[in-house]
């Protein structure tokens, strides 16, 4: 038996001794494909300058350009010991799993696998969703995946340790038709997040100057170094700590690595993407005719909810669930005039989940949008709020032109109504409406009481209150 295992030994100190001449030329071509680059770089600033502006294009083919994404990229220690081991197969088994472990991380977090040279795992964020949460996320990953192989550490005489860089900024990436990942990233941000996870120490996470600025409100850092980059001097590095204290779950039978604190600062961050999202998609779907229904309605809404939510004293939490809310509440009108409350909520079931929203706040969320479907009967104050908010204008100055949109949306409609018909429905519907929060009846009653007799005076006469 003697030499059968002195043959295995002799075979995995070759495989420790490959190990490292693969990792010598990783780093070649890491330099490579940087210079490669740069090169680039310089092509294309020529063909602008020649005006080759077609070439250019098609040179730039299948390329997208990332505005903020994140870049995390993890170095796998423990080869180097691996030779020596009578359990090496064992620990190549236990490195499958932390690499699957990994990637569930990743999926949790929003972030994606890009293909790499050798053993080293390159992760991006802000690429399936484009969103401003990317660094964020990105950290939190980086956390739970260090302390996953902690615990495997501890739970098993595991060799693998972990040393992780985290870059943010702007990226290029290539369309890969047919492909699992369909992008390939490029570009220098992408050798910086490399250089960092170098030069972070196991079981550690260097961040960027870019990325601290980014995540400074919700983790600690200290500053721990510096790290050479081409043609740029030194660039700083930050040695990650913990999550901020008041932002951290101090329950040890809790798996979360944040509490609520935490969970209110990154939703308002969030809301800035989803907004975003929304106003985007109601913008280019919405139909033309909706003259009262569209984009500023929408933002009128979400903008008085919040205002209306504070004066109730409503928290913080609620407000937020109200200003999701009022984003998507018509958006249903993309598929259906009547009936459009209820496709507003296919929406928010369908676009959420990319958000990480839990399935209580969408269905709180829910509930609140189909709150404004008529005739109202407020449930609770987050209901009232959204009512009074949706029909605001009913007591506002701008009364008169925001009414008259509403009836030009009727006609181009097809629905077949006169001036005089509208007016008296007008008296009639604002005559039964009432405000249901406090702040609503102190702001907007008595203007929408002026406004009754202002229409009534016009009745009989085929006039709009603007032609009075």
């Amino acid at each position: 038996m003697a030499p059968v295992k002195d043959n295995y030994l002799k075979q995995l100190k070759e495989l420790g001794k490959r190990s490292d001449k693969i990792g010598e030329s990783l780093q070649w071509l890491l330099s490579q494909y940087e210079n490669q680059n740069t090169y680039d770089e310089q092509y294309q600033r020529l063909l602008k300058e020649f005006g080759l502006e077609d070439e250019l294009r098609k040179a730039q083919k299948g390329v997208k350009r990332f505005k903020m994404a994140s870049m995390i990229y993890i170095v796998i220690h423990g080869f180097n010991t691996l030779s020596v081991r009578d359990d090496a197969q064992e620990q190549m088994d236990r490195l499958d799993e932390i690499i699957f472990n990994i990637q569930d991380i990743a999926q949790k977090y929003g972030l994606v696998k890009i293909p790499t040279i050798g053993d080293n795992i390159l992760l991006a964020g802000g690429i399936v969703t484009e969103n401003k949460t990317n660094p964020i996320d990105s950290t939190l990953a980086a956390f739970e995946i260090i302390n996953s192989i902690n615990r495997k550490k501890d739970e098993t005489d595991s060799i693998w340790e972990v040393g992780i860089g985290i870059h943010t900024g702007p990226i290029l990436g290539r369309f890969l038709p047919g492909k699992n990942v369909p992008y390939t990233l490029s570009g220098n941000n992408v050798l910086i997040a490399s250089r960092l996870g170098v030069a972070s120490k196991k079981g550690h996470v260097s961040i960027s100057l870019m990325t601290y600025e980014l995540i400074k409100e919700f983790f600690e850092a200290n500053q721990g170094g510096k790290v050479p980059v081409k043609y740029s001097g030194t660039m700083d590095l930050f040695d990650l700590l913990d999550i901020v204290p008041s932002m951290r779950d101090t329950d040890e039978s809790n798996s979360n690595l944040t509490n609520g604190v935490f969970d209110l600062a990154y939703s308002r961050l969030q809301f800035m993407d989803i907004q975003e999202y929304m106003l985007d998609m109601l913008e280019e779907k919405l139909p033309k005719y909706l003259h009262y229904h569209n984009v500023k309605h929408t933002i009128d809404v979400t903008t008085e909810v919040e205002l209306i939510g504070w004066a109730e004293g409503l928290p913080e939490e609620d407000i937020m669930l109200l200003k999701v809310a009022g984003l998507f509440h018509d958006s249903g009108h993309i598929v259906t005039y009547v009936g459009h409350e209820e496709e507003s909520c296919n929406f928010a079931q369908e676009i959420l989940p990319k958000f990480n929203y839990s399935q209580d706040k969408i269905d709180k969320i829910k509930r609140i949008i189909m709150a404004t479907k008529l005739p109202h009967t407020p449930g609770d104050i987050l209901e009232a709020i959204i009512q009074d908010s949706d029909l605001d204008y009913l007591g506002r100055t701008d009364f008169v032109p925001v009414s008259n949109m509403l009836y030009q949306e009727l006609l181009d409609r097809g629905i077949d109504i006169s001036i005089d018909q509208w007016n008296e429905n007008q008296i009639k519907f604002i005559g039964a409406h009432q405000y249901y929060t406090n702040t609503a009846r102190n702001l907007r009653e008595v203007n929408k009481q002026s406004q009754i007799e202002h229409i009534r005076a016009l009745l009989g006469q085929g006039k709009l209150a603007s032609e009075a």
